[in-house]
């Protein structure tokens, strides 16, 4: 399935269902086939996201911190890989908070599945 967000401010944004799920539970909406974020919600939805990626920020920075650790003890002096790279979450909320900030400001909602 995929997320298609609508709103009258903005062009549609289209995401996985599994990104628009958790991107919908961070902001503590029921991430099902219909919905709607209202401007009065935005601003709390933006700062969530937001803490969001803050905290996952500060998680891989502690795992790149663990993983030189580790190869301190071990004596190694090469460079610690951290695995394949993903996609941020910081770098998947850009669009839609760019999203939430047009439609507040304009007062229009963000819908889902209509």
């Amino acid at each position: 399935m995929l997320y298609k967000f609508k709103s009258k401010a903005t062009g549609d944004l289209i995401m996985l269902e599994p990104q628009g799920k958790h991107i919908l539970k961070l902001i503590g909406k029921e991430p099902g086939a219909k919905g709607i974020i209202l401007p009065s919600e935005m601003t709390a939805a933006i700062e969530a996201l937001h803490a969001a990626v803050a905290q996952e920020e500060l998680a891989q920075q502690a795992a790149k911190d663990s993983a030189r650790e580790e190869a301190a003890k071990e004596g190694s002096t090469a460079a610690v890989e951290m695995g394949p790279r993903t996609i941020s979450l910081k770098q998947r909320v850009v669009p839609f908070v760019d999203m939430l900030r047009r439609a507040q400001a304009e007062d229009k909602e963000v819908v889902w599945g209509v």
